[in-house]
């Protein structure tokens, strides 16, 4: 290699010098010029920030855990050796830079299995959840289309399983969707009752996602393994939040997330049993990545982001839930020491208490949301938030679709304050406030009015 003082080296320091200054590449370059203006958030000499037509002081606090986590710094440093110097492709075993990743997934992978209570060999990496939903579903039902024709779901599923099993049945397969009581808890006796000899899937969400409420997961594995049926769970909001153990709740496919854990977007992985072995048909064709079951080259950094929020969770779960449970209990009765007509949507005694949702009477939920700019929350899943249909699993627990309409999901998480909450109910009582005053059906109520009596006049 030349010297720094050879005649190459000083005539490649001088053309450097010499080249116009260019903060970007070309490409970046072109596309930052192509970014129109009003796609990003603009902040004024008063720090007021706007964006979408929506201005606010500052930025909003963030109680939508149930949507994303941010990452945890320790995930992050974590990460950064894997995007600099430690770049290799997992998959290259002839040099240092493929072996020293590989080793770092192979660590990843442990530490996720670790939080289960499986073995490093049954956790396969995919890009999420949805993912791996969408190979637990349908991969198992097609490697034994043969002699299972019959998938078991509940009616409030992500909405990926559901729409996996939809796609199931225009391919001749047979789905129960299972009603859900009041609370949100499956009825374990239906459950039971509804599977068949051609019965080959059960899926029952673990933690549901809009309103928190966590399932007898033991119980359902029970009936499973006696009926001699494979349990699947849809984990992704219980990773990291409730204790799993796969042997004792008796799982045999679970879909796990990285960024609901305080991990990196873009990363997941589907647990697979191998005694007694769970088999699945691939949905994606490739080199044979992550034994034949999900091809593609694994992302390195992420799986190592991954494997970090689980190494702290392992470590800090009992701690965070003790601290989230304080600061729900903090705002649920700051809310209601304030506020009639608020009902919690599902179970409390069987709820992960970093979710709260809520339904406040006499209130459409979309203007309270508008009018709370300063607080990001949302009305239920950030999947189906396009919808302005009331959500389906508040209506799968029976709740009127006028109070539906009305909810609002708290996501609290480890990096929320006392201070935020705080702020939170202040803000929230102040906008319910405002709304009820200017609703005619609040007032008949004030006055003793029962309006559910009213026959209203059809025009």
């Amino acid at each position: 290699m030349a010297s720094m003082t050879s005649p190459v080296s000083r005539l490649l320091r001088r053309a450097i010098a010499n080249a116009p200054s260019r903060r970007l590449s070309t490409a970046t370059a072109v596309a930052a010029s192509e970014t129109p203006l009003s796609s990003l958030p603009k902040e004024d000499e008063a720090g007021t920030i706007s964006m979408k037509g929506v201005k606010i002081s500052a930025r909003p606090l963030y109680l939508d855990m149930q949507a994303t986590t941010p990452v945890d710094p320790r995930v992050l440093d974590a990460m950064l050796p894997f995007y600099l110097a430690r770049f290799g492709n997992p998959h290259s075993r002839t040099h240092l830079y493929g072996w020293e990743s590989e080793s770092a997934v192979e660590a990843s992978r442990a530490r996720v299995a670790a939080l289960v209570g499986a073995d490093p060999k049954e956790i396969i990496f995919t890009s999420g959840a949805t993912e791996s939903n969408n190979i637990s579903v349908k991969g198992f039902m097609r490697f034994h289309h043969a002699r299972k024709r019959h998938v078991i779901t509940t009616q409030t599923e992500h909405k990926c399983v559901l729409d996996s099993c939809r796609y199931l049945q225009q391919d001749g397969f047979e789905v129960t969707y299972l009603p859900v009581r009041p609370d949100g808890l499956v009825d374990l006796d239906l459950l039971a009752d509804s599977i068949r000899p051609d019965t080959g899937l059960v899926s029952v969400m673990a933690v549901n996602n809009e309103i928190g409420v966590v399932q007898p997961l033991e119980e359902i594995g029970r009936i499973c393994r006696e009926k001699g049926v494979v349990f699947h769970t849809d984990a992704a909001q219980a990773l990291g939040k409730i204790p799993i153990d796969v042997e004792k709740m008796g799982i045999g496919l679970m879909s796990l997330s990285g960024h609901k854990i305080y991990g990196p977007k873009g990363v997941g992985a589907l647990y697979v049993r191998r005694r007694p072995r769970v088999r699945i048909e691939p949905q994606m064709s490739g080199g044979g990545q992550e034994r034949g079951i999900r091809s593609g080259t694994v992302p390195t950094p992420l799986v190592v982001g991954m494997g970090a929020a689980c190494e702290i969770a392992t470590k800090e779960m009992e701690y965070d839930s003790k601290r989230i449970s304080a600061l729900q209990e903090r705002l649920l009765n700051g809310v209601r020491a304030r506020l009639d007509g608020v009902v919690v949507n599902g179970s409390l005694e069987h709820r992960y208490p970093g979710n709260l949702n809520l339904s406040f009477a006499y209130v459409e939920g979309e203007s309270l949301l508008m009018g709370l700019k300063e607080v990001a929350v949302s009305s239920g899943s950030a999947c189906t938030s396009a919808s302005l249909e009331p959500s389906y699993v508040l209506r799968a627990l029976g709740v009127d679709e006028d109070m539906a309409h009305t909810s609002i999901r708290f996501g609290i998480g480890r990096f929320t304050t006392e201070g935020e909450i705080d702020k939170a109910i202040e803000m929230t009582v102040k906008q319910v406030e405002k709304l009820r005053e200017m609703s005619p059906l609040y007032e008949m109520v004030k006055e003793g009015i029962d309006i559910k009596s009213i026959q209203w006049a059809q025009h």
